[in-house]
């Protein structure tokens, strides 16, 4: 283990080099804007759990004055960011990741979505207030044209059925900017820290914006783990865990899919979307700063399956249970537990 001197750098778990430049290329990019999205979006849920959205609609100044508000803030004395933490779990955090030990090379602030998602902070900068709520209302909007997109391409009618999850009044959907500060002493180690480690999202999708600074990977069926290029024009969605559902032959799709106004991506498909396991690791010079809207149903909403849709003789591949229930199993969990395997059969 590579010792620094730094006793904030040590605890922190370093994460293994890989390649100068071994970057994925096959993220599969989909443009929201062309007939056949929907398609599309499915065969990347279904290949990989992820996808880069471009044509989504969004200006790139809208996505950057968020954050340049973001650093401004990160950018404040540390004694002036804790006024908004301790992060519990909403607020400024720094380093410590939920409450069961995970941590990382990282700063954040985190805030339900609501009508003052700032309420859990003490900032009062108008700019800031401005930028966050336009960006919401957009991201939301968008969220909701990709699963409409999502939907279509799954012949699932009415084509807002997955829609109304993201539009809900009572949904259950939080925010997260994070700054991953550079760590100029692992420079010459060949080695980075682990900004935020391994896991998946347990909400229906994540839909994530980042600056120009690469750190973002993601896990192979293979379990390999792979660089994801950054592109701040973009956007990359994730498939949550309440999406996934086991892999199921095309055939039967609709034999396999959940209840469409439940919870997440991997349950409402029954395992045929796949919730991608990702990382970030601490760039050893570069500063990233992301921003991530997650997606999640009321929380008394249950889960189950939609008899109609079952094949004869088929069975539910996962417990009945509520968002709320997951979510509250999900906190318990270090980061990279399998959450969903105790609501399996």
């Amino acid at each position: 283990m590579v010792v620094l001197a730094n006793p904030a750098l040590d605890s922190i778990p370093h994460v293994g080099s890989q390649k100068h430049g071994a970057r994925f290329p096959g993220i599969p990019v989909v443009d929201l804007s062309r007939p056949g999205a929907g398609e599309a979006i499915v065969r990347a849920c279904e290949d990989l759990g992820f996808f880069k959205l471009v044509n989504h609609g969004i200006p790139v100044e809208l996505m950057q004055r968020l954050e340049a508000e973001a650093v401004k803030f990160f950018s404040l004395p540390q004694v002036e960011k804790e006024k908004s933490g301790p992060a519990n779990p909403f607020g400024y955090g720094n380093k410590r990741i939920g409450v069961n030990g995970d941590v990382g090379w990282l700063e954040y602030l985190l805030f339900v979505v609501t009508s003052d998602p700032l309420s859990c902070t003490s900032m009062t900068a108008c700019s800031f207030r401005s930028a966050l709520s336009e960006y919401l209302v957009a991201v939301r909007k968008m969220a909701s044209d990709v699963l409409r997109s999502m939907a279509q391409g799954l012949k699932i009618e009415p084509r807002d059925a997955l829609g109304k999850l993201a539009m809900d009044e009572h949904s259950d959907c939080i925010f997260r900017l994070n700054h991953y500060p550079p760590c100029p002493p692992l420079q010459e180690l060949n080695r980075s820290l682990t900004g935020f480690g391994e896991h998946t999202d347990p909400q229906i999708i994540s839909i994530l914006r980042s600056n120009d600074s690469s750190g973002l990977q993601i896990s192979l069926e293979d379990g390999s783990w792979v660089s994801v290029p950054p592109d701040q024009a973009s956007f990359f969605i994730n498939v949550g865990d309440s999406l996934q559902v086991k892999s199921a032959p095309h055939d039967s799709l609709h034999a396999h899919l959940l209840m469409l106004d439940v919870v997440g991506t991997q349950v409402l498909t029954n395992g045929r979307f796949r919730s991608v396991r990702h990382r970030v690791a601490a760039n050893s010079l570069n500063p990233r700063v992301s921003m991530i809207y997650f997606f999640g149903p009321p929380p008394a909403q249950r889960i189950a399956p939609l008899p109609q849709l079952m094949g004869e003789g088929e069975q539910s591949k996962y417990k009945e249970f509520t968002w709320g229930e997951y979510k509250k199993a999900a906190y318990r969990s270090r980061l990279g537990d399998n959450r969903l395997v105790q609501f399996e059969k």
